[in-house]
């Protein structure tokens, strides 16, 4: 059943489903195992799930809970980002709201997160 309302919890859901999508992807997947691990259950992986639940809430619901740069954490790294990487995670993130999410929702969370990949490649010059 998919969801008219969106709440922490099933914010939590995507958030899950996304990354066991990620971690199996050829392209995006290393990125993120070789910083996390390839287990959702370890400690660094709960962290950042809980992370980006809180993110993604404080967008959503004007949630406080979340403390940081979103944009920070992937400098360290840009070297192994592309437009390819974002393509990738822009479609993965879509195919997941659509399994949580009723369309229209699901679309609000597709434009602002096409809008954050944006935001991303055009800081770190990624073309």
């Amino acid at each position: 059943m998919l969801h008219n309302e969106i709440t922490k919890k099933n914010l939590k859901s995507l958030v899950l489903k996304f990354y066991a999508k990620v971690i199996k992807d050829d392209l995006i997947g290393p990125i993120f195992t070789d910083i996390l691990g390839k287990e959702l259950t370890n400690d660094t992986w709960k962290a950042h799930i809980q992370l980006l639940t809180d993110f993604w809430a404080s967008i959503a619901l004007g949630d406080f809970a979340y403390t940081g740069s979103p944009f920070a954490p992937h400098v360290a790294f840009r070297e192994r980002l592309s437009a390819q990487a974002f393509d990738r995670w822009l479609e993965l993130f879509s195919k997941t709201l659509h399994t949580i999410f009723e369309p229209a929702i699901a679309e609000l969370f597709h434009v602002r997160g096409r809008n954050i990949a944006g935001n991303f490649m055009r800081n770190l010059n990624i073309h």
